[in-house]
């Protein structure tokens, strides 16, 4: 990575998420299959919708300030993803598989919220006013997603895990 400027910092970072959410498209519908609960399940087929209006918020900033990304591979979502798929090999479908997906995607969540905030402050410095409302505006999304798990995590998820394992 030869970053000299902010300008270049910002199409970097601005790469590394394109490629994240990319990355993402091929995982959430994986993620839904390996869920249990169908309300988790939802949340990921729903979130695959969001992801690619996103990935088209993207393209519409590399329109507008007729930028170039980088072909790079964010490595950080890989490994998250990763995670991801060692979760669905290693724990059978149920409760605690549905409570660790949810904790994996809270990770991935919380990546893109200090992804977008970084993009959304470099935009703001750089005087990018077209480019930083459709950045905030996924900043949001992926701050209700965060609060979306949070709220499955709290409605029972992470309680069925708890008496399944009573159980066991």
């Amino acid at each position: 990575m030869s970053v000299k400027t902010i300008e270049e910092l910002f199409v970097h970072e601005l790469s590394d998420i394109y490629s994240a959410e990319k990355q993402l498209t091929k995982a959430l519908p994986r993620l839904a299959r390996a869920a249990d609960h169908p309300a988790l399940a939802e949340g990921f087929t729903n979130h695959l919708a969001e992801t690619q209006g996103q990935i088209e918020r993207i393209d519409q900033i590399v329109e507008i300030l007729d930028i170039r990304l980088k072909r790079i591979k964010c490595a950080a979502m890989e490994g998250l993803i990763e995670e991801g798929k060692e979760v669905i090999d290693s724990i059978e479908a149920g409760p605690l598989r549905d409570a660790a997906l949810i904790g994996g995607a809270q990770k991935v969540e919380h990546y893109e919220i200090a992804a977008y905030g970084t993009l959304a402050a470099l935009a703001k410095q750089l005087g990018y006013d077209q480019a930083l409302p459709l950045l905030l505006e996924t900043l949001e999304e992926e701050k209700a997603t965060d609060i979306k798990l949070t709220k499955l995590a709290e409605q029972g998820g992470n309680q069925r895990a708890a008496r399944e394992a009573k159980a066991a």
